[in-house]
């Protein structure tokens, strides 16, 4: 079956499925689908996991472990979560095969948890997929779009305990510009300073523009923008005022993403502007991504992005990892600094 992101929490509620598939670019949307399931399974007694992370190509994928754990049976274990990430979306012909021999042989002591960017056609239609759809849940995570955003505000500021004026709300939709993760993080401030729950239009103002003097917005423009040594010092800066790397590494990946798939859909002869747009970009930031474009070629930023997935599996433990270091690397590249072009970042796709 599909679910709604939306429509999960009411799903979790009612039932745990023994397969949970979250599909998505949406970062924060699809980390809280994730957290949702995870939080429903330990309830059932869920309380071990075990994290598979593919990223790369397809073919060299070890599916071997994943089959065995999904296999493995004990009296005395825990239930487990098996949590496979496939950074491509594709699992090829050895992963399609694993996954459709672990659900015909389901063990009620495991829960299959599967992460997937956005999906294409092809991928949604395959057997492999079908097979999981059968006898579990997809959520697939959408972007909230720009028409959308000020109501999607308006329902977390409300979740939030808070009652804003729609033009308060409009301030905030048009301050983020589509980035969640930056409206969720000036919610959250808006809950320590608006102490009697109510915001209006000049306390809005007030509070998105009191931001440090080195902010994510301008962080990012900077980066798109190709200001190699700007962006570097709004990192460290960012990193010295205390933000942590994870909504830093978010919002970078976010954009990257949004790279990616314009730039491939501009080698098939799409017009930047068009592609950019279909990727959900906002008309005033257009400018900013079509620079970023002509800087860095797709294969280019598919290795930045596999890089992003790097530093993440080193903010999450499963690689030593210098983090902030690997960041000013990525950002550095991602802005075009001459020195550090795909070969000399090829080191951190290794690890």
């Amino acid at each position: 079956m599909k679910i709604k992101a939306e429509q999960l929490q009411a799903h979790l509620q009612k039932q745990l499925l023994p397969i949970y598939v979250v599909s998505g670019d949406e970062s924060l949307l699809a980390q809280e689908s994730i957290d949702a399931i995870r939080t429903a399974a330990k309830g059932h007694g869920f309380t071990e996991r075990e994290l598979f992370y593919f990223e790369g190509n397809n073919q060299h994928y070890d599916w071997n472990p994943v089959i065995n754990e999904a296999n493995s049976l004990s009296l005395f274990a825990d239930k487990k979560i098996l949590e496979i990430r496939i950074a491509s979306g594709k699992p090829g012909d050895k992963g399609s095969k694993a996954l459709t021999e672990i659900c015909a042989n389901l063990n009620p002591d495991n829960l299959l948890l599967i992460v997937l960017p956005k999906l294409e056609k092809s991928a949604q239609n395959s057997k492999w997929m079908k097979t999981l759809e059968s006898l579990g849940a997809h959520i697939q995570v959408w972007p909230v779009t720009g028409t959308q955003l000020p109501r999607w505000i308006q329902q977390r500021l409300q979740s939030a305990g808070i009652d804003a004026n729609s033009e308060a709300v409009q301030i905030l939709a048009e301050r983020v510009e589509g980035n969640l993760l930056a409206a969720v993080q000036e919610i959250e401030k808006l809950k320590l300073l608006a102490t009697d729950g109510v915001v209006d239009a000049n306390r809005m103002s007030s509070v998105v523009a009191d931001s440090a003097r080195y902010n994510l917005f301008e962080f990012i423009d900077r980066m798109l923008m190709g200001d190699a040594q700007s962006a570097a010092r709004s990192l460290r800066g960012l990193q010295n005022e205390g933000t942590e790397s994870v909504p830093l590494l978010w919002a970078i990946t976010r954009e990257l993403r949004i790279l990616v798939v314009a730039s491939e859909k501009v080698a098939q002869g799409a017009h930047a502007d068009a592609a950019l747009k279909s990727s959900g970009v906002w008309d005033k930031r257009i400018p900013l991504f079509r620079n970023a474009l002509r800087r860095l070629s797709p294969a280019h930023l598919r290795m930045l992005l596999y890089q992003a997935g790097a530093i993440d599996r080193g903010i999450k433990g499963q690689r030593q990892a210098e983090v902030w270091d690997e960041m000013a690397t990525l950002v550095l590249s991602l802005a075009g600094s001459p020195a550090l072009q795909p070969g000399s970042i090829k080191i951190l796709l290794d690890d």
